[in-house]
C-alpha cells in the first residue's frame, strides 16, 4: 500500500499536525498542568476517539464525493495546503500561552469534543491519509494503527508538557523561539502538500 516515500511522507505528516499547537494541544496541555500527569494522561485517549471518529466521517465522505465531484479532492487539497500556510503564519505572529488558570477540571468529554470539531481532522482525512485508506478495511486499518501509534505519545508529550511548565526544568525554554521555528517548519510542510497537488 505504501512506497517507502509514501509512508515516510504520511508518517511525517502525522507526527508534524499532531504536535503543532491547537485546541486539542492546548487543552492537554492545561489538563497537565492543572491535574498532573498521571491524572491527565486518560485524556489521550479521548482525543484519539475524536480524531478516529472525525478522520474516518470526512475520509468516507470526501471518498464519495469524489466519485460524483473529481475535483474536489484536489481542491481540497489545495485549501488544506492553503490552511497549513495560515497556521503558519499565525504561529509565527503570535505566541500561544498555555492556560495557565483552567476554570474547570479537562475531562474526556471536553477533550473529545475539541478534537471531533479540530479542524486537523479533516486536514488528515482530505490530505495526509491516502485515498486507499477508505477504499478497503485493511488499508483503514494499518493507516489508524500507525496514527493511532504516533497519536498517543504526541498527545502524552503535550500532557508532560503542561505537567513541567510550572517547574525549574523548562525555564531554559523560550517559547517565542520555539513557535517560530515551528511555523518554519510548518510552513515547509505546506509547500510540500502543495507540490503534490500540482507535480
Amino acid at each position: 500500500m505504501f512506497t517507502a516515500t509514501a509512508l515516510s511522507f504520511f508518517v511525517a505528516g502525522i507526527a508534524l499536525v499532531l504536535a503543532m499547537p491547537g485546541p486539542t494541544n492546548t487543552l492537554l496541555a492545561a489538563a497537565g498542568l492543572r491535574q498532573g500527569f498521571a491524572r491527565s494522561a486518560r485524556l489521550t485517549g479521548a482525543e484519539l476517539a475524536g480524531y478516529l471518529v472525525s478522520i474516518t466521517v470526512w475520509g468516507r465522505f470526501l471518498s464519495q464525493a469524489a466519485q460524483i465531484l473529481p475535483w474536489l479532492p484536489t481542491a481540497v487539497r489545495i485549501a488544506s495546503s492553503l490552511y497549513i500556510a495560515y497556521l503558519a503564519w499565525r504561529m509565527w505572529r503570535a505566541a500561544h500561552a498555555v492556560p495557565s488558570a483552567a476554570q474547570q477540571v479537562i475531562g474526556l468529554r471536553t477533550l473529545f469534543t475539541a478534537t471531533l470539531l479540530n479542524p486537523k481532522g479533516i486536514l488528515f482525512a482530505s490530505t495526509i491519509f491516502p485515498p486507499a485508506a477508505f477504499a478497503s478495511l485493511s488499508g483503514y486499518a494499518l493507516c489508524m494503527a500507525i496514527f493511532s501509534a504516533l497519536l498517543v505519545p504526541i498527545g502524552l508529550a503535550w500532557v508532560l508538557f503542561g505537567a513541567t511548565l510550572g517547574g525549574e526544568k523548562l525555564k531554559w525554554i523560550d517559547p517565542a523561539r520555539m513557535q517560530r521555528a515551528a511555523s518554519i517548519v510548518l510552513g515547509a510542510f505546506s509547500v510540500t502538500v502543495a507540490w503534490s497537488v500540482f507535480k
